[in-house]
Protein backbone atom coordinates (compact mmCIF):
# COMPACT_ATOMS: atom_id res chain seq x y z
CA UNK A 1 0.00 0.00 0.00
CA UNK A 2 0.83 3.54 -0.59
CA UNK A 3 -0.34 5.88 1.36
CA UNK A 4 -0.45 9.82 1.15
CA UNK A 5 -0.24 11.45 4.25
CA UNK A 6 -1.59 15.01 3.09
CA UNK A 7 -1.03 17.27 5.16
CA UNK A 8 -0.44 16.74 9.15
CA UNK A 9 0.15 19.28 11.73
CA UNK A 10 1.86 21.63 9.11
CA UNK A 11 0.98 25.12 9.08
CA UNK A 12 -0.11 27.19 6.03
CA UNK A 13 3.31 29.51 6.28
CA UNK A 14 5.64 26.15 5.66
CA UNK A 15 4.47 25.39 2.11
CA UNK A 16 1.67 27.18 -0.09
CA UNK A 17 0.58 23.60 -1.61
CA UNK A 18 -0.30 22.72 1.50
CA UNK A 19 -4.21 21.46 1.98
CA UNK A 20 -6.20 22.47 5.29
CA UNK A 21 -9.34 23.08 4.09
CA UNK A 22 -11.84 19.98 3.10
CA UNK A 23 -12.27 21.14 -0.20
CA UNK A 24 -8.60 21.16 -0.70
CA UNK A 25 -7.93 17.77 0.76
CA UNK A 26 -10.49 16.48 -1.37
CA UNK A 27 -8.99 18.14 -3.99
CA UNK A 28 -5.42 16.29 -3.37
CA UNK A 29 -6.77 13.25 -2.67
CA UNK A 30 -8.11 13.01 -5.91
CA UNK A 31 -4.93 13.65 -7.19
CA UNK A 32 -3.11 11.24 -5.77
CA UNK A 33 -5.69 8.67 -6.13
CA UNK A 34 -5.19 8.95 -9.76
CA UNK A 35 -1.86 8.01 -9.14
CA UNK A 36 -2.57 4.71 -7.11
CA UNK A 37 -2.95 5.59 -4.03
CA UNK A 38 -5.44 3.69 -2.05
CA UNK A 39 -5.26 5.50 1.76
CA UNK A 40 -4.90 9.04 2.61
CA UNK A 41 -3.95 9.99 5.92
CA UNK A 42 -5.29 13.56 7.08
CA UNK A 43 -5.15 15.98 10.15
CA UNK A 44 -8.85 17.92 9.62
CA UNK A 45 -9.11 21.32 10.61
CA UNK A 46 -11.19 23.77 12.21
CA UNK A 47 -13.19 27.33 10.16
CA UNK A 48 -9.75 28.60 11.34
CA UNK A 49 -7.61 26.32 10.85
CA UNK A 50 -6.96 24.56 14.46
CA UNK A 51 -6.44 20.52 14.54
CA UNK A 52 -9.64 19.33 15.86
CA UNK A 53 -11.62 15.78 16.66
CA UNK A 54 -15.03 17.88 16.75
CA UNK A 55 -17.50 15.62 15.28
CA UNK A 56 -19.21 18.14 13.05
CA UNK A 57 -16.17 19.05 11.96
CA UNK A 58 -14.64 15.72 11.27
CA UNK A 59 -17.54 14.86 9.32
CA UNK A 60 -17.58 18.00 7.43
CA UNK A 61 -14.06 16.95 5.92
CA UNK A 62 -14.42 13.00 5.75
CA UNK A 63 -17.75 13.10 3.77
CA UNK A 64 -16.20 15.96 1.28
CA UNK A 65 -13.32 13.50 0.82
CA UNK A 66 -15.34 10.72 0.51
CA UNK A 67 -17.27 12.09 -2.09
CA UNK A 68 -13.93 13.22 -4.23
CA UNK A 69 -12.75 9.41 -4.07
CA UNK A 70 -15.43 7.20 -2.88
CA UNK A 71 -13.63 3.76 -1.83
CA UNK A 72 -10.51 5.14 -0.86
CA UNK A 73 -9.08 4.66 2.92
CA UNK A 74 -9.57 7.84 4.90
CA UNK A 75 -7.22 7.77 8.30
CA UNK A 76 -7.31 10.48 10.77
CA UNK A 77 -4.66 11.48 13.34
CA UNK A 78 -5.91 11.47 17.15
CA UNK A 79 -2.98 13.59 18.36
CA UNK A 80 -4.84 16.49 18.79
CA UNK A 81 -4.79 19.00 22.65
CA UNK A 82 -7.65 18.29 24.54
CA UNK A 83 -10.07 15.47 25.47
CA UNK A 84 -9.69 13.28 22.60
CA UNK A 85 -11.38 10.49 23.89
CA UNK A 86 -14.44 12.42 25.00
CA UNK A 87 -14.12 14.55 21.28
CA UNK A 88 -14.36 11.18 19.65
CA UNK A 89 -17.34 9.66 21.42
CA UNK A 90 -19.22 12.65 19.31
CA UNK A 91 -18.05 10.52 15.94
CA UNK A 92 -20.83 7.80 17.15
CA UNK A 93 -23.70 9.14 15.05
CA UNK A 94 -22.08 9.69 12.25
CA UNK A 95 -22.38 8.18 8.89
CA UNK A 96 -20.51 8.97 5.73
CA UNK A 97 -18.61 11.50 8.17
CA UNK A 98 -16.47 8.71 10.05
CA UNK A 99 -12.97 8.09 9.11
CA UNK A 100 -12.06 4.40 8.66
CA UNK A 101 -9.08 4.22 10.63
CA UNK A 102 -7.46 6.56 13.02
CA UNK A 103 -3.88 6.57 14.34
CA UNK A 104 -3.10 6.61 18.42
CA UNK A 105 0.37 6.91 19.49
CA UNK A 106 1.69 4.67 21.93
CA UNK A 107 3.12 5.58 24.72
CA UNK A 108 1.09 9.38 25.10
CA UNK A 109 -0.94 9.81 28.22
CA UNK A 110 -4.51 8.12 27.85
CA UNK A 111 -3.38 5.91 24.56
CA UNK A 112 -4.59 2.59 25.92
CA UNK A 113 -8.54 4.75 26.05
CA UNK A 114 -8.41 6.34 22.44
CA UNK A 115 -8.12 2.66 21.60
CA UNK A 116 -10.96 1.63 23.73
CA UNK A 117 -12.89 4.99 22.42
CA UNK A 118 -12.54 4.14 18.67
CA UNK A 119 -13.86 1.18 19.15
CA UNK A 120 -16.57 2.00 20.79
CA UNK A 121 -17.21 4.21 17.56
CA UNK A 122 -16.50 1.79 15.17
CA UNK A 123 -13.88 3.32 13.58
CA UNK A 124 -10.67 0.68 13.15
CA UNK A 125 -7.21 1.47 15.14
CA UNK A 126 -3.61 2.15 13.74
CA UNK A 127 -0.81 2.09 16.70
CA UNK A 128 1.83 5.02 15.62
CA UNK A 129 5.34 3.32 17.32
CA UNK A 130 7.86 5.99 17.08
CA UNK A 131 10.43 4.80 20.30
CA UNK A 132 11.48 1.29 21.48
CA UNK A 133 10.03 -0.81 24.27
CA UNK A 134 6.68 1.01 24.68
CA UNK A 135 4.28 -1.54 22.85
CA UNK A 136 4.81 -4.14 25.45
CA UNK A 137 1.38 -5.55 25.17
CA UNK A 138 -0.83 -5.36 21.87
CA UNK A 139 -4.37 -4.19 22.83
CA UNK A 140 -7.27 -6.09 21.02
CA UNK A 141 -8.86 -4.93 17.78
CA UNK A 142 -5.61 -3.56 16.48
CA UNK A 143 -5.79 -3.17 12.21
CA UNK A 144 -2.14 -1.81 11.66
CA UNK A 145 1.07 -0.62 12.84
CA UNK A 146 2.72 2.59 11.59
CA UNK A 147 6.29 2.87 12.42
CA UNK A 148 7.80 6.28 12.60
CA UNK A 149 11.67 6.33 12.78
CA UNK A 150 14.76 7.17 11.53
CA UNK A 151 16.85 4.98 8.88
CA UNK A 152 19.43 3.91 11.89
CA UNK A 153 16.60 3.23 13.61
CA UNK A 154 14.07 1.08 11.50
CA UNK A 155 15.56 -1.90 12.18
CA UNK A 156 15.48 -2.12 15.82
CA UNK A 157 11.80 -0.61 15.92
CA UNK A 158 10.25 -3.38 13.25
CA UNK A 159 12.19 -6.26 15.38
CA UNK A 160 9.44 -5.20 17.83
CA UNK A 161 6.55 -5.24 16.15
CA UNK A 162 6.76 -7.05 13.03
CA UNK A 163 6.67 -10.44 15.23
CA UNK A 164 3.13 -8.88 16.14
CA UNK A 165 1.80 -10.29 13.07
CA UNK A 166 -0.03 -6.82 11.85
CA UNK A 167 0.35 -5.09 8.64
CA UNK A 168 3.02 -2.33 9.09
CA UNK A 169 3.54 1.09 7.39
CA UNK A 170 6.79 2.09 7.66
CA UNK A 171 7.96 5.77 7.27
CA UNK A 172 10.28 8.80 8.18
CA UNK A 173 9.80 12.44 8.56
CA UNK A 174 12.03 15.55 6.47
CA UNK A 175 15.23 14.30 5.82
CA UNK A 176 14.88 10.83 6.65
CA UNK A 177 11.74 10.53 4.60
CA UNK A 178 13.09 9.31 1.54
CA UNK A 179 15.83 7.12 2.58
CA UNK A 180 12.88 5.58 4.97
CA UNK A 181 10.59 4.83 2.04
CA UNK A 182 13.26 3.09 -0.04
CA UNK A 183 13.70 1.00 2.99
CA UNK A 184 9.92 0.37 3.64
CA UNK A 185 9.83 -0.51 -0.27
CA UNK A 186 12.88 -3.40 -0.38
CA UNK A 187 11.18 -4.82 2.70
CA UNK A 188 7.80 -5.07 1.23
CA UNK A 189 6.04 -2.92 3.84
CA UNK A 190 3.49 -0.43 3.18
CA UNK A 191 4.98 3.30 2.80
CA UNK A 192 3.45 6.70 2.95
CA UNK A 193 4.75 9.85 1.65
CA UNK A 194 3.29 13.45 1.30
CA UNK A 195 3.43 17.02 2.78
CA UNK A 196 3.20 15.90 6.31
CA UNK A 197 6.21 13.53 6.28
CA UNK A 198 8.28 16.16 3.57
CA UNK A 199 8.13 19.36 1.78
CA UNK A 200 11.16 18.38 -0.61
CA UNK A 201 12.15 16.29 -3.34
CA UNK A 202 15.19 13.26 -2.59
CA UNK A 203 17.60 16.41 -4.65
CA UNK A 204 16.87 19.11 -1.87
CA UNK A 205 14.09 20.86 -4.25
CA UNK A 206 10.77 22.31 -2.77
CA UNK A 207 8.29 19.83 -4.00
CA UNK A 208 5.23 21.58 -5.77
CA UNK A 209 2.51 19.71 -3.77
CA UNK A 210 1.63 16.38 -2.70
CA UNK A 211 1.03 14.66 -6.19
CA UNK A 212 4.59 15.10 -7.15
CA UNK A 213 5.67 13.88 -3.96
CA UNK A 214 3.27 10.77 -4.25
CA UNK A 215 4.37 10.21 -8.17
CA UNK A 216 7.99 9.89 -7.00
CA UNK A 217 7.07 7.51 -4.14
CA UNK A 218 5.06 5.35 -6.64
CA UNK A 219 8.20 5.21 -8.99
CA UNK A 220 10.88 4.70 -6.13
CA UNK A 221 8.35 1.96 -4.38
CA UNK A 222 8.04 -0.03 -7.79
CA UNK A 223 11.51 0.26 -8.13
CA UNK A 224 12.94 -0.85 -5.03
CA UNK A 225 10.47 -3.48 -4.23
CA UNK A 226 12.29 -7.13 -4.78
CA UNK A 227 11.31 -8.80 -8.18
Amino acid sequence: MLQACLNGSRTAEEHPALPLSAERLAEDAADVAALGVTSVHIHPRDVIGALTLVGSEVATTIATVRAAVPGIEISVSTDVPGNAGVLIGSWAPLAAGRPDIAAVHVGRPGWRDLVDALRRVNVEVELVVASPGLLTELPDGISRITVTATRAAAESLLGEVEPLGLPVLLHGRDAEAWSVLDYAALLEHHVRMGLEDTLHLPDGRRAKNNAELVALARRRQRSRAPS
